[in-house]
């Protein structure tokens, strides 16, 4: 007897009990929360020739960004390339081969022919729309998302995650009326919905609405917290509405506790570490020893180079912690990435290393070389992934390099762009104070 999931769509090599574990750890990935690992080996246990459970597993390894992990999704990968599949399936297993050969563009495009097809195709969806995040790709944030609303509505199951994922695309394409909306329908429908929640919060972050974004992760924090593998990226966001109001004990809190610095050893996790201390040192604040553990927990991966975004973020650490030597061994990481195989190679080449050598250069005290890298990176920073939130820790090194370096003009400039940009933020207000001084002091 042929299974089908809730949607319709043929289960090959699956049973009713097989295809209910891959249903659970489907619903898990849709709300960013439960154990959508533990439901998928119930689902392979249950039927080892279960087609999309082999491909399920391997998306939530695929797009964790780490070596290691990338090994198991090709593995998967193989095990589902092996067996009888539908069409449908063939065109999933086909984008996880491409994305575990380091061919991420390639996978996002075969998805996307999926999805015209098939608009239904959750997971499909969530995956393109993942890799859309991970390649910087603003417009298929939203528009892989939009293609396929006309096909869905409120009665059907993971309605929530559709929502979810197209109001981030919305927000990333500065639709931020339509995006807040989006966000909250989403996390009314569904109160778990983890990027929901964060949608909402990228909202507020660029529209400098401190209040309002403290206001909406701590009204329920038990809900996008409970077994949640978002969560720290989601308090991540929390921290950065204190960081522009400077209240930096607040940071610290959050830093120590829920966003597990220096503790976590996913990859992911890790970069929101570091992103929050990075914005600290730029304000010249200490840490206080929290950049030696950091560094611990990034060395294991000095010598991947895998994902560029990840190896600008382990920079920081090295930076921070004084590990020169971790830091040069990033850098020759890089420098062999670059003439390797697959799209890393570009996203290195064109935004990663310069961005890491930038950062050094900070570190370095060269504020004029972190001057001279960063500036061309402006227009092209998205090639390398992350999101416009994520991605400002480049302009706001880039900022504090002009100030330190002595470059009024630049200081000056960037500091009234980032005013017109964010003229509630109070971060804002102190740069264009701190560019003005910088003519007193001179006259």
């Amino acid at each position: 007897m042929t299974v089908h999931d809730r949607l319709g769509f043929t289960l090959s090599g699956a049973s009713a009990d097989s295809a209910e574990a891959y249903e659970e750890g489907l619903v898990a990935l849709q709300r960013f929360a439960g154990d959508p690992i533990g439901a998928v080996h119930r689902a392979i246990a249950l039927r080892p020739d279960f087609v999309m459970g082999h491909v399920l597993k391997g998306w939530l390894y695929g797009l964790a960004t780490e070596p290691a992990a990338t090994r198991v999704a090709r593995e998967c990968f193989e095990a589902a390339d092996a067996l009888p599949k539908a069409a449908r399936e063939a065109g999933h297993v086909a984008a996880l081969g491409a994305l575990t050969a380091g061919r991420w563009h390639e996978a996002g495009a075969i998805l996307e022919e999926l999805t015209i097809e098939e608009p239904r195709d959750a997971l499909a969806l969530q995956a393109g729309h993942q890799i859309d995040f991970f390649t910087g790709n603003a417009r298929m944030l939203r528009d892989r998302i939009a293609r396929a609303l006309p096909a869905w509505d409120d009665a059907m199951p993971g309605y929530h995650a559709i929502l979810s994922a197209h109001a981030f695309g919305l927000e990333e394409t500065a639709d931020y009326a339509a995006a807040e909306a989006t966000g909250r329908r989403a996390v009314e429908l569904e109160p778990r919905d983890g990027w929901g929640q964060h949608a909402v919060a990228h909202v507020m972050e660029m529209q400098s609405r401190q209040a309002d974004g403290i206001a909406w992760m701590r009204a329920s924090p038990e809900n996008w917290t409970r077994e949640s593998f978002l969560q720290v990226h989601n308090w991540w966001h929390l921290a950065l509405f204190h960081y522009d109001l400077g209240e930096i004990d607040e940071i610290f809190a959050l830093y120590d506790g829920p966003i597990q610095g220096g503790q976590s050893a996913i990859a992911l996790n890790m970069v929101d570490a570091s992103a929050i201390l990075w914005r600290l040192h730029l304000r010249g604040i200490d840490a206080g020893g929290r950049w030696a553990p950091l560094a611990e927990l990034w060395a294991p991966f000095v010598n991947a180079a895998n994902y560029a975004f990840n190896d600008a973020h382990a920079m920081m650490a090295f930076v921070g912690a004084g590990r020169t030597q971790l830091a040069e061994m990033l850098v020759e990481a890089q420098r062999a990435a670059i003439e390797g195989d697959g799209d890393n190679a570009a996203f290195t080449r064109d935004v990663g290393h310069p961005a890491t050598l930038a950062i050094r250069a900070f570190g370095d005290g060269d504020y004029a070389e972190a001057v001279r890298l960063l500036k061309p990176l402006r227009a092209i920073a998205h090639r390398f992934g992350g999101s416009h939130a994520q991605r400002d820790v480049l302009d706001l090194t880039l900022i504090e390099a002009a100030l330190r370096s002595g470059n009024r003009a630049l200081a000056g400039a960037l500091a009234a762009e980032r005013h017109a940009l964010r003229p509630a933020s109070p971060l804002s207000e102190l740069f264009v104070r701190r560019a003005k001084q910088m003519d007193v002091d001179l006259s």
